[in-house]
């Protein structure tokens, strides 16, 4: 769209004939200058359905807005954002991640807020017939695969990972792992069948009712607490602050509720 304004501005500067050619290249660009604003929200992989919800909702209220959603694991959105990748709003699923952005001055410090709690859990295929209740029965003979996300990039991996060394069963399970780029591939995994546990969220387990269940509850070493912020390159600062407002209002709250998410505690979080 902004390639495409910026070309016909050049034509309408570098063209002589003001007549007819004139007034075509101003229809031209009526219709591209009325077009959506757009605000893209980078955001966690487990915050896919409920965001793609708020954000028809706030495009209701915003006429002429149009939200672009990038869906990801934290780390490598993170990382998106420090290689210059547009973004108005980051929205991680840890602490670390948004950490790191703060320290690195890609998030406006003063717009950074926990607007969510989530909960890790193990599920297995809805069919399985193997009894895992707690994390020491993942070492089962019967369990050969285990979905987990990748620690260095995926938080629910990390969350995994810290609750698996803490019950130092970290080293012994890794040779059963299969690393996952998010935490929705992980979820893929075991609803396929490809893998007899998995490390997901509470969140992203209830929306494969039918192909996974929820095992057991993993006792994580950190609260699970997602802070939202404002990227400082944000080329939308007013329109993403009215984002951030909207998802920690009451509406928004409530419709990250009908989604399985918490109401965080502390809302304001991290290093500031």
């Amino acid at each position: 769209m902004k390639a495409r304004l910026a070309s016909w501005s050049i034509f309408v500067k570098g063209t002589t004939r003001i007549g007819s050619v004139g007034l075509l290249a101003l229809a031209l660009l009526a219709p591209l200058c009325a077009s959506a604003q757009e605000l893209v929200v980078s955001a966690a992989a487990s915050l896919t359905n409920a965001f793609k919800e708020i954000g028809a909702t706030f495009e209701q209220t915003h006429p002429g807005v149009k939200i672009v959603f990038n869906f990801a694991a934290s780390g490598p959105l993170l990382q998106q954002i420090a290689q210059g990748a547009p973004a108005d709003v980051f929205a991680s699923a840890d602490q670390e991640s948004m950490d790191k952005a703060q320290q690195q001055s890609l998030i406006v410090a003063d717009t950074r807020a926990n607007f969510v709690a989530n909960k890790l859990v193990i599920v297995t295929p809805a069919d399985s017939s193997v009894a895992i209740t707690s994390l020491a029965d993942l070492a089962k003979p019967e369990v050969k695969r285990i979905a987990i996300g990748t620690p260095a990039s995926v938080p629910a991996g990390r969350y995994a990972k810290g609750a698996l060394g803490a019950a130092r069963l970290w080293e012994p399970l890794q040779p059963k792992f299969v690393y996952a780029d998010s935490v929705r591939q992980a979820l893929a995994y075991v609803a396929r069948g490809e893998a007899e546990a998995g490390f997901v969220y509470a969140t992203d387990a209830g929306i494969e009712k039918d192909k996974v269940r929820v095992a057991a509850e993993v006792p994580v070493t950190t609260p699970i607490l997602y802070p939202i912020a404002q990227v400082a390159a944000s080329r939308n600062a007013a329109l993403a602050r009215e984002f951030l407002g909207y998802v920690l209002s009451h509406a928004g709250q409530k419709q990250l509720a009908g989604f399985g998410f918490a109401s965080p505690e502390p809302r304001y979080a991290g290093s500031r």
